[in-house]
This record gives C-alpha cells, structure tokens and sequence, in this order.
C-alpha cells in the first residue's frame, strides 16, 4: 500500500508516503512531486530492506491534499494531515520505528564511508560531511522534543544514542487521540526519518 499526500506551498509540492515513513519528495507541481517520490522506491527499499520489512509499494494513491507553507517551499515538508490524528496500533508503531533506526544506521554508514569535504552545489554552497551529521543530530534533538523526549545539548556520541533510544521506545508505543505533545507520532516519526533520509541521500550524491 502507497497512501500519499500532497502539500502545496506557493511555488512547490512535497508528495509524502503515509505508509513508508522518511518517503518522500518535493518537486514544482503535483505530477513532478509524484514522479519524483517514484524516483526515489529504489533507495527507500535500501531502508526497508535493512529493517526487514517487505517493500511493495504498489502505485502512489492520493489520499489528501493539505496547504503548504513558505517551509514547503524551502524543502522540508511542514503541515501535519489530519490522517496523522489515527490511533496507532502497536504492529504499526513497532514496524515504523523499525524502518526509523534502519535510517539511522544507514545514515551513520553513509556518513562514517563519506570525504570530509563534499562535492558542492553549481554556485559553491552546500555545506561538508561533518556539518550535514551535525545538522541531522541537532534538528533531531529539537524534532523529538515536540514528543516530550527533551535532552541536553550532545557531549559524546553515547549522548545521541540515549536520545535516540528514548525517542523509539516513546514512538514505539502504540497511541489514540487526544493530542498531548506537539506532534502526532505518525508525523514526528516521518518528520525525523524523512530528514535523516534526505541528508543521507545528499551526502550520498556529493561524495
């Protein structure tokens, strides 16, 4: 099953998988979000592979459309569907949280085999290998605290590893409405595999 929404900022699209966490792409226009999305099953069975999780995806289906933001615009999806407000039963929150530390352990094997300096963008800018690792680990930190996981600045790598393993076992546990934290679950797990993801595939592309 592919269940895909799309958001619309003013100038681009971000075409989002509610079934496979972290999978998603923007693009200018609906179709180009949704071929782009295609585009990219290849890499996203790397992450379902890892997790031992079955990757069938099937053709995308349009389940809702929600309104973008400037945020959109810029690259990072922003809006929370209200299809995240669906209680989430324990299967599915043990399989996503799967596919979340499959990300993680890529991402560290990506970035751990990477150049220290990255290939940069056609106008110089981008940023090197240890300043992507450093955005991804600190914006985690700040996505996991709109589910309660709050955690001081990293001092050792032992440090991201109990933020890491505190924020599975939260989203890991099965959830109902009300909403008590800042995000639903369903979103802050795409959320945080979606920008471990995207960065994966960065460095990735610039090594």
């Amino acid at each position: 099953m592919n269940r895909v929404y799309l958001e619309t900022g003013p100038k681009k699209v971000f075409a989002c998988s509610l079934d496979w966490p972290g999978w998603a792409r923007v693009d200018k226009g609906e179709e180009a979000a949704l071929d782009r999305l295609a585009d990219y099953a290849a890499r996203y069975r790397a992450v379902a592979e890892r997790a031992g999780v079955p990757f069938a995806p099937g053709e995308p289906e349009v389940v809702a459309r929600v309104p973008g933001t400037p945020t959109t615009d810029f690259g990072a999806p922003a809006a929370v569907p209200e299809l995240d407000l669906e209680p989430v039963t324990a299967a599915e929150a043990e399989r996503d949280v799967a596919l979340m530390r499959a990300a993680w352990e890529l991402f560290d094997e990506v970035a751990g085999l990477a150049p220290a300096e990255l290939r940069k963008g056609p106008r110089g800018g981008g940023r090197d290998r240890d300043r992507v690792v450093d955005h991804v680990v600190e914006a985690e930190r700040a996505y996991a605290r709109k589910v309660g996981v709050r955690h001081k600045p990293y001092r050792t790598a032992g440090d991201r590893d109990a933020m890491r393993e505190e924020l599975a076992a939260t989203l890991a546990r099965p959830w109902g409405p009300p909403l008590a934290t800042g995000w639903p679950p369903r979103y802050a797990l795409r959320r945080v595999v979606w920008h471990v993801l995207d960065h994966l595939w960065e460095i990735e592309d610039k090594s």
